[in-house]
């Protein structure tokens, strides 16, 4: 944890994991960098103990978050894994147009 806070204790950890899960998935519209930045945040970790729990190059995370790259399926898949996530394809609903059902 991000030596900038207090210690806290497992059930405290626990609750801002699913915080942090629970603010991504209710925001689809947010980019994989601006999802990545908010787990961090959220979660009170720095970029090196991202990187060091999910597995990728510190390097990449720090290119995700800031943005330089976009990462592939399988970095950002580790990244959300750490966390039970994994990327997804879903359909798009579109609103239907009420001039035309009328």
């Amino acid at each position: 944890m991000d030596k900038r806070f207090n210690t806290l204790g497992l059930a405290e950890q626990l609750a801002l994991r699913k915080q942090a899960v629970e603010d991504v998935l209710a925001h689809p519209e947010w980019s994989l960098a601006q999802a990545t930045r908010h787990l961090k945040k959220t979660m009170r970790l720095t970029t090196a103990e991202m990187a060091k729990l999910s597995g990728v190059a510190y390097r990449t995370m720090q290119d995700i978050e800031n943005e330089r790259s976009e990462g592939n399926v399988q970095t950002m898949n580790r990244i959300f894994g750490m966390l039970g996530l994994k990327l997804g394809v879903v359909r798009v609903s579109v609103g239907v147009d009420s001039a035309a059902t009328e």
